[in-house]
């Protein structure tokens, strides 16, 4: 019983990282309808960059302080995120906005190779993985259920977090005048044109939140696990995009759910089921399939209506 809640908590901690990256997923598709497959990479140069804002801009004293390291390494791995995630959309995607779809779907491919390569050659000691500082608490609260179940404090941080940013993303989108822009561009972009909405400027700063949010991944990615390497993107990445498709692309609601449903099959499926964690992606694959085929749209999508 008492494994059965540690992989429970586990599953919680790591489904709220990557329901927080699939957020940028679901963005992203819901403006520009736009499989970003670079968006994986967003998340690893958002750790990279906290990772230098700690080596090279940090001063030892502050180091020592969590309470003060932590939100700078924050702020600069967000930065880096959102500013490549900005030149991202200016220089590959927006050439190709009126293309098939085909043609910015095999862009963003090449945008997530070009952007490891970059980080493997340029960043000093990328070609392995790098040991991340220490930024928050170390050890482990334990909750008081059955014999106890232990979370570390990094964890908590993950959930925590994630569940704030959710919150305030849909409250952005619902309330804020930038946020009824980008439900207009997602219902009919030429309209929302005609009604004085920039639609370049509302897709970048979808870009932008969903930079944030990545680069903020990044850095709860590094210190819970206290490494990063350049594989990380693509392997968290997939899990978040099929979280996304999961609880229904476009939906930030969905995003989460996926997200969580994600992180308890990888953490359950490799404790109980056949083949442990070598199979993790077959049982997560195997619920996305399962799901998709009574519900195509995933638990919060809507059914996309074809007009003749």
């Amino acid at each position: 019983m008492s494994t059965l809640l540690s992989q429970t908590v586990n599953g919680l901690v790591l489904g709220s990282l990557i329901g927080l990256i699939a957020l940028g997923y679901t963005m992203v598709y819901g403006i520009v309808q736009l499989i970003n497959f670079a968006h994986g990479e967003v998340f690893m140069v958002g750790a990279y960059g906290g990772l230098a804002t700690s080596t090279y801009l940090l001063p030892g004293f502050l180091a020592q302080q969590w309470y003060l390291a932590l939100p700078l390494l924050l702020v600069g791995g967000a930065a880096v995120s959102v500013a490549v995630a900005v030149a991202m959309e200016r220089f590959a995607y927006r050439p190709l906005r009126d293309a098939p779809r085909l043609a910015p779907l095999i862009t963003a491919l090449g945008v997530s190779v070009a952007l490891q390569e970059v980080v493997r050659v340029f960043y000093p000691g990328a070609i392995s993985p790098l040991p991340y500082p220490r930024v928050f608490v170390e050890g482990a609260y334990v909750l008081p259920i059955g014999d106890g179940v232990p979370i570390r404090y990094t964890g908590a941080l993950i959930i925590v977090v994630s569940v704030v940013l959710a919150i305030a993303l849909q409250r952005f989108v619902d309330h804020s005048r930038l946020g009824r822009a980008m439900r207009a561009i997602a219902q009919d972009r030429d309209t929302a044109r005609l009604m004085g909405i920039d639609p370049d400027r509302v897709i970048v700063a979808t870009f932008a939140l969903g930079g944030v949010l990545a680069g903020v991944a990044g850095i709860l990615y590094g210190a819970d696990l206290g490494f990063v390497n350049i594989d990380i993107g693509f392997q968290t990445g997939i899990f978040a995009f099929t979280a996304a498709v999961l609880g229904g692309i476009g939906s930030i609601r969905g995003a989460v759910v996926g997200g969580l449903v994600v992180g308890l099959v990888k953490a359950l499926g490799g404790q109980y089921l056949p083949g442990g964690t070598a199979y993790d992606y077959v049982w997560i694959f195997v619920v996305l399939i399962a799901v998709l085929v009574f519900r195509p749209q995933g638990f919060f999508g809507e059914t996309e209506r074809v007009r003749a």
